[in-house]
């Protein structure tokens, strides 16, 4: 009976010390949606400086793709996707190609993704009088200290309603 007893208040022991532990870890609070300190404050940042920082990768790459700035173009992706651009950006059907113009190219929306952070846009591309708008899908992310573009599909996210408090 001894042992039983024993094993009892060792379990309530433990019990008892979890929260503080757990508070040390920093997994304590991770249900809150209070105040807005804490965790869920310090979390709001990070997903704030990755949305600000794939916006602005995204949009120097349109801004390049518009003005056929190639080398502008390049710099903006992850070194493991630059030789494929290097061997399409300027081919028939490359964003930088001489048939075609940029004359608006627009970010629709940006959102976290499986893969890094995901930048929809409708880019309207003209040959000649004609013009097409189409989606691209930029999937953004962090090399390093750094941001970059790690690919580009066509498509893209329908915008999320905008959020007010």
């Amino acid at each position: 009976m001894g042992q039983s007893h024993r094993r009892v208040a060792a379990g309530a022991a433990l019990l008892a010390l979890l929260p503080a532990a757990l508070t040390g870890c920093g997994l304590a609070g991770l249900g809150d949606s209070g105040s807005g300190s804490g965790s869920a404050g310090q979390q709001k940042a990070p997903a704030e400086e990755a949305a600000a920082k794939s916006r602005e990768r995204v949009q120097a790459y349109l801004d390049a793709m518009a003005a056929k700035d190639v080398d502008a173009g390049r710099s903006q992706l992850c070194a493991p996707a630059q030789p494929s651009f290097d061997a399409a950006a300027t081919g028939p059907n490359g964003d930088f190609a001489d048939h075609f113009t940029v004359p608006e190219a627009t970010i629709t929306d940006v959102r976290s993704g499986a893969h890094g952070q995901e930048v929809s846009t409708a880019v309207t591309v003209a040959v000649g009088s004609h013009k097409a708008t189409r989606p691209l899908l930029f999937t953004v992310t962090r090399s390093g200290a750094d941001w970059c573009i790690a690919g580009e599909t066509p498509g893209g996210n329908t915008p999320e309603p905008a959020v007010t408090p």
